[in-house]
């Protein structure tokens, strides 16, 4: 949030005597409010970081990948930008997958990295960096401040272009000789953050829904981004419209009990299209049209149908393969279009919640979270990074407050656990719990210290499979078989790794032992891990087996 919107500060600003680039980013920063910083120090960041404010926190992370990871979970536990600072070249290098993350997921970052005196760049000394470079196809903006006095109103650049819809990571690269260097105060201005979608545009959507004999809402992640939860489930009640979750979901962005949610569409062209053929008239409130992953060849939507998608990417409406894109804010859009749309009365029935899930041993991953719905407060926030358990969680996880919900979306490990560290910190008032697989753990192990070291009681439920069980899985969905090497991860004990960052583990073998392990985890106030051994599974790709055929889909 802005703190320098009243002339007075502005006034106040400019009189007062700033000496260095140092102390006038610090200033800038708390304008931006942006006083949490998440990082992993290097020599050329020390210069900005000695005797930091009293004002300020530092989350100390022992990897880039968690720092910019956590940095990205807290960005969209607050909705506002969050601060970043790596270390040199290694924040391209180590930290480019969460760089790539928060693009895919529009997660406003502010991401500063060191670099090398500029007194010797020419010579190519050690450690000099050409992140600028190598970061541009992830980031909104990326630069390397040309003068000294110029970092501070680039970071305030960097700001409002992450901040733009749609949301995004920048990246500055700051020589570390810049920090000691003179510098005038600078004052950050007050940029709004909304583009009102075009009014005729929206009324062709209007005619087209009060004209259609059966119609269908994909419920995107941008309806978070915007604020829209209330507008789009007000416009899915007016119209009684079935409400299906965008492919991947990486947010969950419609109450998952609601009696017009019909679950997630599939990643893939025919089955999708087969999925919404009853349908002659299909709004996609946020979300690209459409997200694949395994590819089977099809229409994106069946012909005949009337296609609409509503997004605040300029990029996901100039990359869809069908249907008219309208661009501009969600919530604007929902609202317009609910306030002028005719009232369906049809009667709609909720689906039913799945049956329980037997208690077998060894134990399934839809027994696991189906012990594991009952036990979460009503406001609990899941991160998930559990790829061959996605569908079992998707199916018994019932959530319906916003922000519950955030998985990775760019499909590169690592996402999950700093990501949960994050919003733990961003929403201290509710409970997270990070659902993520033995294997995907791996990439970002680092960040259970981080949770220990900042006292964020995120539970970490490991999906212990000893196996890359999403690989075999897509192994059998393209017949590739699974004489395939590198997928058996055995020999990992989560339970002493997470021990030895400091953490409380417990490892669970038997379905009768799981419920009170969460119980357990559930009453403690600090963080702790529960490895739960499953059943080897892998037999479904993000809710598709091996066969292409409709009646197998599911």
């Amino acid at each position: 949030m802005l703190r320098s919107n009243s002339p007075a500060v502005g006034a106040a600003r400019e009189a007062a005597t700033v000496s260095t680039v140092r102390e006038a980013t610090y200033e800038v920063l708390r304008d931006l409010g942006m006083t949490t910083i998440f990082g992993n120090p290097g020599s050329s960041e020390l210069p900005f970081l000695k005797d930091m404010p009293a004002d300020f926190r530092y989350v100390l992370a022992l990897h880039e990948r968690a720092a910019a990871g956590m940095g990205l979970g807290y960005a969209l536990g607050r909705n506002q930008a969050a601060f970043v600072n790596l270390h040199s070249i290694a924040s391209a290098g180590n930290g480019l997958s969460a760089l790539i993350d928060a693009h895919y997921f529009h997660a406003p970052l502010v991401v500063t990295t060191g670099q090398q005196d500029r007194r010797q760049i020419m010579a190519e000394p050690f450690l000099v960096s050409r992140a600028v470079d190598v970061v541009k196809p992830y980031v909104k903006w990326a630069c390397e401040p040309l003068r000294a006095e110029d970092v501070p109103a680039a970071i305030a650049r960097g700001y409002h272009l992450a901040m733009q819809p749609p949301r995004g990571p920048v990246f500055i690269s700051i020589p570390m000789d810049d920090w000691n260097k003179p510098c005038e105060p600078v004052v950050a201005r007050r940029v709004s953050q909304s583009v009102s979608p075009d009014p005729a545009a929206l009324e062709e959507v209007v005619r087209a829904i009060d004209s259609s004999r059966k119609l269908a809402l994909i419920a995107g992640s941008q309806i978070e981004e915007d604020g829209a939860w209330n507008d789009a489930i007000a416009l899915a009640e007016r119209v009684n419209a079935d409400v299906y979750a965008e492919p991947i979901a990486p947010r969950w962005a419609f109450p998952r009990s609601h009696r017009l949610f019909r679950g997630g569409l599939l990643p893939a062209q025919k089955p999708l299209a087969d999925q919404l053929a009853e349908y002659d008239t299909v709004v996609v409130l946020g979300a690209p049209i459409f997200l694949y992953y395994a590819y089977v060849p099809g229409n994106a939507i069946r012909p005949g149908t009337k296609l609409f998608q509503i997004t605040n990417s300029p990029q996901d409406a100039s990359a869809a393969l069908a249907g008219t894109s309208v661009v501009g804010n969600i919530a604007a859009a929902a609202h317009y279009i609910g306030s002028r749309v005719k009232p369906n009365e049809r009667p709609v029935a909720a689906l039913p919640a799945p049956p329980d899930a037997p208690a077998e041993y060894p134990m399934t991953t839809g027994y696991l979270f189906s012990v594991l719905n009952k036990l979460l407060p009503h406001d609990a926030i899941i991160a998930e990074e559990c790829p061959s358990s996605k569908g079992d969680l998707d199916r018994y996880i019932r959530l319906d407050e916003p922000g519950s919900f955030y998985s990775v979306r760019s499909g590169i490990l690592g996402f999950g656990l700093p990501a949960a560290v994050g919003l733990q910190l961003a929403r201290p008032e509710r409970r997270v719990v990070c659902a993520v697989g033995d294997g995907s753990a791996q990439y970002s192990i680092q960040a259970l210290w981080s949770a220990v070291q900042s006292k964020a009681p995120v539970i970490f439920v490991v999906v212990n499979n000893g196996n890359y069980s999403a690989l075999k899985g897509f192994s059998n969905f393209t017949r590739v078989g699974t004489n395939v090497p590198g997928i058996d991860i055995p020999g990992i004990d989560m339970t002493k790794i997470a021990e030895g960052y400091g953490m409380k583990a417990r490892a669970v073998e038997r379905p009768e032992d799981i419920e009170a392990a969460l119980k357990e985890a559930f009453a403690s106030k600090c963080p702790c891990l529960v490895s739960v051994h499953v059943r080897e599974g892998g037999q479904k790709t993000m809710g598709m087996d091996q066969s292409v055929n409709p009646p197998n889909y599911g």
